[in-house]
């Protein structure tokens, strides 16, 4: 029983796993140094709605830069807890 449990919590974790992906787009000539930039983007309604906006132009103080959004570890662990309430997260970092 206790081998059942432990294999259905980690095909439901497996699972979650399933919708993470990662964008990353390249502006301009692309970064040019390790300057790293993270900022949270939150939506409501399972991600419809935005809540916060994020300015990635503003995050970076260069013309050539990468934007990276993915749902990291924190997010997902964050998500469990307010996707209830129709609420998540995603990480945006900006790489000059």
């Amino acid at each position: 029983m206790k081998k059942f449990i432990l294999m259905l919590i980690l095909a439901v974790f497996t699972l979650q796993m399933i919708g993470c992906a990662t964008h990353i787009h390249t502006v301009g000539k692309g970064p040019q140094g390790n300057e790293k930039t993270e900022k949270w983007q939150w939506y409501a309604l399972w991600g419809l709605v935005p809540v916060s906006e994020i300015d990635t132009r503003e995050m970076a103080k260069t013309d050539n830069y990468e934007i990276k959004t993915e749902y990291k570890f924190l997010n997902i662990l964050a998500n469990v807890f307010t996707q209830y309430v129709s609420f998540v997260s995603r990480s945006v970092e900006v790489k000059e």
